[in-house]
């Protein structure tokens, strides 16, 4: 059995429905809480007061929604001061610490326990003889990583991997160097999440990202948010979604499971509604499909406006269908073919719930259509995405103000991640681009991505894995799997800020390379510098760190990838070290290599920074047609088999990615438990399940093998028939390795296929 992932528990587990506002003084107080555990009640807030803008303001270094429109400087929400805080922490790992616990003891720790010793001082070497990590110079250090990757046969025997947090100018060097080497193996954390979104707004409008910023949402008289828990994922969206309700929008969730924010909320910064505990509803409508029924909704939606346009031509935007769609008559006769008996199986909704949503979209002049995990972790998770942009397209909004696709990001840059060349397939002119600007020549043939580098490292196939922060043992899917793939590896490199898994399940040769946190003061030779990210709206803007570092022996991200890239490429005549005496070096060669970006040193300088340029959002599709593109793709089936239930994965309100803050979720009533699943009370009954009551899971792979749990809580909740849910990242050991789409190759970690049962002996 592995290790538990959370705290022990200090308390018995309690189960309690919740019913107040998202955020308010719940978020208030668990934010002083941390506060307080930190040691960082006058430090803390001061830092928040001016995190990382230099004029005030809270740069957010968490999730990915936009910095307010408005210059407003409070824009915070609890997650974000939970992740500053964290970073932020007194605690330290330091050589002492690693010479009086083994890798052994410390694998046998909770992931809870791990992170929660503090930040890393010094690099870190593992020493297999004595089983513990030994301090190692930076200079020591990287010739390791040099030398291992010199030492290859074929540079695609490594892999080097990227999770959401790394900054624009980082990313762009960390590519080019893998580049450089001749390798396209990187895989970073959208293969995992909206690897779906990016293949299906690229196929049906000619751009991998939404069409939407912050300022459509402040004007769209409609909202649709599907798959998202956005009190937990993105808290800020409470603000938009609150303005939304107060100028009379209608906003509708779509969701297996009500969340807190499709209720109501009191927005922490509007100080008066804190006082007077004044909420505001937050949804006008929340339907509950079964999971992976929410493209069956959307065709039924679409169905409906196209019978509604039959006797009321203002229903559809024929004359935008005609001048800028393709593919739209296949797309009609789709619809009318499919009838609404199958589309209420498969939605699991009624007929009049899907009119009802589609009656509030064809009443909005300006509607936006919002989705994150729930609808991409899915086999058919690209046709789904297509299906939004179908629904769009027949009343024309795409390209104009208030309406559009607008995905729901994760991690604070994981879209600039991908914007500045982490991409395991490449296009032809990007790499022609880099070649120009850069002078070297780029592999052409595709890398490897998350699953496939998995699968390659169990293999022998690649020697060495190198991951630029996050937590790659916990994120990945099939943990045992995972584990044993990174243990099969020569070498394993993780550059980190704090301890976690991936450091005790390491390759032979393991090294911890620590690096500077977001908030902290990032000194080059030219100064103080700073670093770029890209929101989930395309707007680019700096970032300054403005705290003392941890340490005096951390570095950078981007002086890492450089020290690695200086022992790897010794012959190499890109400039190194030049780049990081001043960013803006760096900053001036991304403006040649990468679209959006020119004159980047002047524009990322402005007050909030610049948006990259958004062809369709201008009614240019870079499509084979020149069209935007309709989707014609059959409603796969996702009613599960008699007696197995549909299991989707999702984080806590007290999580934040991997990183577990505490054994609560105050958002659906949980205390002191992780170990849980939620269960229709229906479901439970019959299987003979008593509330709270100890369970097994198994799940099913497609290739017919099993993974299980054991012992886990049973807890009833207002859910579908044939649904369940549990905590990320325990639960990811249900999901298989092979199970992973076909349409985007991401692990289908909300579709498991599982069988539950009361536990043996229980």
């Amino acid at each position: 059995m592995e290790p538990r992932v959370g705290p022990a528990p200090d308390a018995a587990p309690q189960v309690r429905p919740y019913h107040h506002p998202a955020a308010g003084w719940g978020a208030a107080k668990s934010v002083t809480r941390v506060l307080v555990e930190e040691r960082e009640l006058v430090d803390g807030p001061r830092a928040i007061m001016r995190m990382n803008h230099e004029n005030g303001g809270f740069d957010c270094p968490g999730c990915a929604w936009p910095d307010d429109t408005k210059g407003l400087r409070l824009d915070i929400c609890e997650n974000g001061i939970k992740h500053v805080t964290w970073e932020m922490t007194r605690k330290r790992v330091d050589r002492a610490f690693f010479a009086a616990h083994s890798v052994t003891e410390l694998a046998g720790w909770s992931d809870y326990d791990l992170e929660n010793q503090g930040r890393l001082t010094e690099p870190m070497a593992y020493d297999p003889e004595s089983d513990h990590y030994v301090p190692i110079s930076w200079k020591e250090a990287f010739e390791v990583v040099g030398a291992a990757l010199r030492g290859l046969d074929d540079p695609n025997r490594a892999s080097f991997y990227t999770s959401g947090r790394l900054g624009n100018e980082a990313t762009f060097l960390y590519q080019l160097m893998a580049r450089e080497l001749g390798t396209n193996n990187l895989p970073d954390c959208s293969n995992m999440c909206h690897e779906a979104s990016g293949r299906a707004l690229q196929a049906a409008l000619g751009t991998g990202k939404g069409t939407v910023d912050l300022k459509d949402w402040e004007s769209a008289d409609a909202l649709f948010i599907l798959g998202v828990n956005a009190a937990s994922n993105a808290p800020r969206m409470l603000t938009a979604l609150a303005e939304a309700e107060r100028r009379g929008a209608q906003i509708v969730h779509v969701n297996p499971l009500v969340e807190a924010a499709a209720t109501r909320t009191i927005v922490p910064h509007e100080f008066l509604d804190m006082a007077l505990f004044k909420s505001t509803r937050t949804s006008t409508l929340n339907l509950q499909p079964r999971i992976g029924g929410d493209m069956a909704l959307l065709r039924g939606m679409a169905k409906a406006v196209l019978e509604q346009s039959a006797s009321d031509p203002k229903a559809l935007d024929a004359t935008f269908v005609e001048r800028h769609t393709a593919g739209f008559e296949e797309y009609r006769a789709l619809c009318a073919a499919t009838p609404w008996e199958e589309l209420e199986r498969q939605s699991g909704l009624s007929r009049a719930d899907i009119l009802r949503a589609a009656r509030v979209y064809t009443e909005a002049d300006r509607s936006i259509v919002s989705w994150c995990l729930g609808l991409t972790q899915h086999e058919h998770g690209v046709d789904t995405v297509r299906e939004i942009v179908n629904l769009l397209l027949l009343r024309g909004n795409i390209g104009r103000e208030g309406a559009g696709p607008s995905p729901v990001r994760g991690h604070s840059n994981v879209q600039g991640n991908r914007t500045c060349g982490i991409d395991h397939r490449p296009t032809e002119a990007f790499l022609d681009r880099l070649a120009d600007a850069c002078g070297i020549d780029p592999p052409r043939e595709h890398g490897l991505d998350t699953v496939r580098t998995i699968q390659a490292m169990r293999d022998g196939e690649v020697k060495v894995f190198v991951a630029m922060g996050g937590n790659f043992a916990l994120a990945a899917p099939d943990t045992a799997a995972t584990y044993a793939a990174l243990r099969s590896c020569d070498l394993t490199v993780q550059v980190s800020t704090k301890l976690n898994r991936s450091h005790v399940v390491h390759g032979r040769a393991a090294l911890i390379l620590p690096c500077l946190g977001r908030t902290e003061k990032d000194h080059q030779r030219k100064g103080v510098q700073r670093t770029s990210v890209e929101d989930s709206m395309s707007m680019v803007h700096l970032s300054l760190g403005m705290k003392r570092p941890a340490s005096p022996h951390l570095l950078s991200e981007p002086a890492i990838v450089a020290g690695m890239a200086r022992a790897a490429l010794p012959d190499s005549e890109t400039p190194w070290d030049w780049y990081i005496e001043d960013y803006d070096r760096i900053r001036d060669t991304m403006a040649v290599a990468l679209d959006g970006f020119e004159d980047f040193n002047r524009r990322v300088r402005l007050p909030l920074g610049f948006r990259i340029k958004q062809p369709a959002r201008e009614l240019v599709f870079l499509t084979p047609s020149g069209r935007a593109e309709f989707s014609t793709a059959a409603l796969p089936d996702v009613v599960p088999e008699p007696g197995t239930l549909a299991l989707g994965t999702m984080r806590s309100h007290d999580q934040w990615n991997t990183t577990i803050y505490s054994d609560d979720d105050r958002y659906r009533g949980v205390k002191n438990l992780r170990t849980l699943v939620f269960m229709n009370r229906a479901d439970m009954r019959e299987r003979g399940i008593v509330d709270m009551g100890a369970v097994d899971i198994t799940s099913t792979a497609k290739d017919g093998s099993h993974r299980y749990l054991k012992g886990y809580t049973a807890v009833p909740y207002d859910i579908p028939r044939g649904c369940a849910a549990g905590y990320m990242p325990e639960m990811n050991v249900l999901c298989a390795l092979g199970d992973y789409s076909t349409q985007s190759d991401q692990p289908i970690m909300k579709h498991v296929k599982v069988t539950i049962v009361p536990a043996a002996g229980g």
